[in-house]
């Protein structure tokens, strides 16, 4: 059981990126899947989450997270990037359908992807 987050990189202020988070082991369309970043000296935070079975999404800021289950895939797109966001960026499940504001509540991570964003 795994997720994986990839498509990170160094990107222009203004521009954007989609980080996928791909789960190897289980089917994660039954799963709440949410999206996470920690920067340099601050606490992890949760930017998105898309609950299971339903779809429905919770959303903090500009960034959107969809679902393809075809390819056992979550993605978060974003764009109008900023240097405020550069970070790693996790994926985690609760192993619940709904998803949860609190951090806690995901036990299972993927391990990361960098994002820069500078010029």
């Amino acid at each position: 059981v795994q997720l994986q987050a990839s498509g990170g990189g160094l990107v222009q202020p203004g521009g954007s990126l989609r980080l996928s988070c791909a789960a190897s082991g289980f089917t994660l369309d039954y799963y709440a899947i949410g999206w996470f970043r920690q920067a340099p000296g601050k606490e992890r935070e949760e930017l998105s989450c898309i609950s299971g079975s339903e779809g429905t999404t919770l959303v903090k800021g500009r960034f959107t997270v969809s679902r393809d289950n075809a390819k056992n895939t979550v993605y978060l797109q974003m764009n109008g990037l900023k240097p405020e966001d550069t970070a790693v960026y996790y994926c985690a499940t609760n192993w619940r359908s709904l998803c949860s504001v609190y951090i806690a509540d995901f036990t299972s991570w993927g391990q990361g992807t960098q994002v820069t964003v500078s010029s």
